[in-house]
């Protein structure tokens, strides 16, 4: 019957026959056909990479997050999070690690505030770790361009060797072998740099015991 309508009918006929067949292809079986084969064949990562305890997810190891003492006062919005010491700390956000926030400052190198910032966060980096301004390094103070890194330089891990195994009662080479065993080289032996997972690197420390584990226990309720 397509055949005795005019030209231009015939031309959207064909043209909506392509786009009910493509549909059906790129828009249902494309989308079915890969997701069965990643929950088949990688079903860790095509579920968000999650990393649970006692059987409730409590991360994802692709996205970073925050270590930090309970609140007093909760409901008080001018209270400033304080970092726990009994765990490994990440590196700085700028959207504090909210996956609906991902982005970084937008600030230059030489912006001044960028520049006070940083300054700031050295000091206290410094005097958290108990060491040298001098000796942070620099991944300590700067943000990743996502704000959503869960990765932080192996200067950084080994620098809070020292204030974890204090705070967990724990010998410091013990500490500092465990973040020894979780450095990552580099991508394909020369693609960016070597790199320390703060999420599994925390799980791991969760197991060796020490000091009261507050923030596992608070994600479990």
């Amino acid at each position: 019957m397509s055949t005795h309508l005019p030209p231009v009918l015939r031309q959207h006929v064909a043209a909506l026959r392509m786009l009910l067949v493509f549909t059906v292809i790129t828009g249902i079986a494309y989308p079915l056909v890969v997701t069965g084969i990643a929950q088949a064949a990688f079903p860790h990562q095509a579920n968000g990479s999650m990393v649970t305890t006692n059987g409730k997810p409590v991360a994802s190891n692709l996205i970073g997050q925050t270590f930090d003492l309970p609140k007093k006062n909760p409901n008080n919005p001018k209270e400033v999070a304080r970092p726990d010491p009994t765990w490994f700390q990440p590196r700085p956000s700028a959207g504090g690690y909210d996956p609906a926030n991902s982005g970084a400052s937008n600030l230059g190198p030489n912006n001044p505030d960028l520049v006070k910032a940083i300054t700031a966060r050295r000091v206290a980096v410094a005097a958290f770790d108990a060491v040298p301004p001098a000796s942070v390094p620099t991944g300590a103070v700067t943000a990743s361009g996502s704000g959503l890194d869960p990765e932080i330089s192996p200067a950084y891990a080994y620098e809070q060797v020292k204030r974890v195994a204090k705070a967990r009662g724990l010998a410091p080479a013990t500490v500092g072998k465990l973040v020894a065993d979780h450095v990552h080289g580099r991508v394909l032996g020369f693609l960016g740099q070597e790199r320390v997972n703060v999420i599994e690197l925390n799980r791991a420390l969760a197991g060796l015991g020490g000091s009261a584990n507050r923030r596992l226990r608070a994600a479990r309720g």
